[in-house]
């Protein structure tokens, strides 16, 4: 490989993934503060389903935060529920992948 190419190891990197994740649930907190204020304007909304998708991506604790904080969504069962067993799932695999 030529001296300059990056590798899959150094994109993959652990400071990469923490990055990663750290801004994904930065995303996904703002997603639920923007919604809301949207919701209270009566404006255009995020699509549900995006809020599923940024969660699935990684960015539970993200949006599971942020439906708490603004009180967003906390009466939709799909969201109580779908939310934090997404992001409890995520979690399960990581530990299994990083120790088995």
């Amino acid at each position: 490989m030529p001296g300059n190419a990056i590798t899959i190891q150094e994109i993959l990197s652990t400071k990469n993934i923490i990055i990663y994740f750290v801004v994904i649930n930065i995303i996904g907190f703002l997603i639920m503060f923007i919604d809301k204020q949207k919701a209270k304007r009566g404006a255009w909304r995020i699509p549900e389903k995006t809020l599923f998708i940024i969660t699935a991506l990684g960015g539970g604790i993200g949006t599971t935060a942020g439906m708490y904080v603004f009180r967003h969504k906390t009466q939709k069962l799909q969201f109580i529920v779908g939310l934090p067993f997404i992001t409890i799932l995520e979690i399960i695999l990581a530990i299994y992948w990083i120790f088995f």
